[in-house]
This record gives structure tokens, C-alpha cells and sequence, in this order.
């Protein structure tokens, strides 16, 4: 663990973005720098969607862990989430499992390889709750996140829990996704849940994609982008809650949320809830 504490903070670059960031400050978090500002400006620029497909995300996130807590689930794994500061005091997601669970209280651990994120969420939210942890890992060394001491003994292993995969973005190679999938499967308990939420340029009008790929390559090197066909191929056998996969506003609006209800596809990205056997 030290070693990868080390090895993080060494690769922090305040001059770069970060996906996780970029949502952040799209949002109106703090947990970003100004490279992470500058590259939502040139986003809305090329197509001033950043903002409210941020705030979708965010909603949408929000509305599965609500869900999950309310059908029982009280233990949440939320990988790659940034831990979103734009979200509103006391509406975090640890919140929002809290606040809709009745018969008991929710366990969560945040996964997150950003040192500026990790500082900032140990420093505000571990130290108020002994019923959160935040937890320094990388989906993309999936046997370590999983065999994480925090997670291996904070977690209650023989019941169920939820798995947000929040960071689809990172995980450029579709077999590698596969495993990391697989992994999880394996090593959860029998009903449990999957999330997943995957960038797409499907909706992307054909005239604006190469200026997109252009800022994707410069602003977030290394981004994952995703068809929906190729998000179904991932999702493999895998069960889906209803409404299936769907652009994220599209999953169980409940009426309080508003960004991108009028166009779903204008979100750019996908969403889907999965349930383990």
C-alpha cells in the first residue's frame, strides 16, 4: 500500500487533467486544478454539453445508490467516483444510502487512485463517520483493490453489497474489462449488484467528432470511449435491473433531477445496473 501511495503522488500532475476531476469541476466541486477547468471551458466550447452531462452523471450515481439502499443493499463499493465534491452538504452518496436505508446503516468505501481526491475526502468525510472509508486504488489493479485490508475487513464479505464501477473510462482494453468484471463477480457475495457507467460519442453529431477526438487526445489521453453495442458485449450474461442500459438520465428519473431530461443522449454516457448470482 505504501508503495502505490507513493507511486500515485508521484504521477500527480496538476498541468494534466483528469476525468475524475474534469466531472468535479464541471459540476462545481473543488477536488480540481485549473488544467481540469480549462479542459471543461474547451469542452463546452466544441459542444457546451460538459456541465449538464456532469450533473447527470452525478444524479444518476446518486439515484443508484438510493435505489440499492432502498432494496436492502448496505454496503457500497464505489470505485473511481472521485468522491464528488459538487455534491450538495450532507447529499453525498454515503448520504444518500444513509438516508434511504430504514432497518440498518450503510458501510461504504470509496476506491481512488487521485492523490488531491484521497487528501481531501480523508480529511473531510473519514474523520465525521466511522461508517465510511476511502481507500487509495486503481480499477486497473483490480486483484489489489479487492484484496485491499480495508475493504477485506471493513465489509461484511458473507452478505451482499453493491459495486459502482465508476471508472470505465480508464480501462482501455475490452479483455482486461472483461477480467476486471469477472473478478468482481467472483469475489462478491451471492446477490449482490454491479453498476457500470461508460462514456459514448454515440450521440456526437457526425461534423463535431473529429474536433471531439482532437480535445479528447489532448485534454484526457488514454479515455476509454465506448458504443452501446460494445457496453452490451462487456455486460456479457450479466442480469440487468430494469431499465437496463440506457443513457444515465434514462435510469429511474425520479422527478427531482433535471439535467439532460430533455435530451438523455446529450449526457454521453451510459448506465446500467447488474445483479450478481
Amino acid at each position: 500500500m505504501r508503495q502505490r501511495a507513493i507511486r500515485n503522488l508521484a504521477k500527480l500532475e496538476m498541468t494534466q487533467a483528469s476525468v475524475t476531476r474534469v466531472l468535479d469541476a464541471a459540476a462545481g466541486g473543488k477536488n480540481n486544478f485549473v488544467a481540469d477547468r480549462d479542459a471543461v471551458r474547451r469542452y463546452d466550447q466544441a459542444a457546451p454539453i460538459v456541465t449538464t452531462a456532469a450533473r447527470a452523471v452525478l444524479e444518476y450515481v446518486c439515484r443508484v445508490v438510493r435505489h440499492l439502499a432502498i432494496e436492502g443493499v448496505d454496503q457500497f463499493v464505489i470505485v473511481g467516483s472521485g468522491v464528488p465534491s459538487g455534491l450538495p452538504a450532507g447529499g453525498q452518496l454515503h448520504d444518500v444510502a444513509r438516508d434511504a436505508l430504514v432497518a440498518s446503516v450503510p458501510r461504504v468505501v470509496y476506491v481512488e487512485s487521485d492523490p488531491m481526491v484521497l487528501a481531501g475526502a480523508r480529511a473531510t468525510i473519514e474523520p465525521v463517520t466511522d461508517l465510511v472509508r476511502v481507500v487509495e486504488g486503481d480499477v486497473r489493479e483490480i486483484d489489489d483493490v479487492l484484496d485491499d485490508r480495508v475493504l477485506q475487513t471493513f465489509l461484511d464479505w458473507d452478505r451482499p453489497m453493491a459495486v459502482l464501477l465508476l471508472s470505465a473510462h480508464s480501462l482501455n482494453d475490452d479483455e482486461f474489462f472483461h477480467y476486471v468484471i469477472k473478478r468482481i463477480r467472483q469475489a462478491v457475495p451471492e446477490g449482490s449488484y454491479l453498476s457500470l457507467l461508460q462514456t459514448t460519442f454515440d450521440a456526437i453529431p457526425p461534423e463535431l467528432l473529429p474536433a471531439i477526438h482532437d480535445l479528447l487526445a489532448m485534454t484526457l489521453p488514454g479515455h476509454a470511449i465506448r458504443a452501446r453495442e460494445e457496453v452490451e458485449a462487456l455486460l456479457g450474461d450479466l442480469v440487468l435491473v430494469d431499465p437496463g442500459l440506457v443513457w444515465v438520465p434514462e435510469w429511474r428519473p425520479n422527478g427531482h433531477d433535471t439535467a439532460c431530461l430533455d435530451q438523455p443522449s446529450s449526457s454521453g454516457n451510459y448506465g446500467a445496473v447488474a445483479c450478481i448470482p
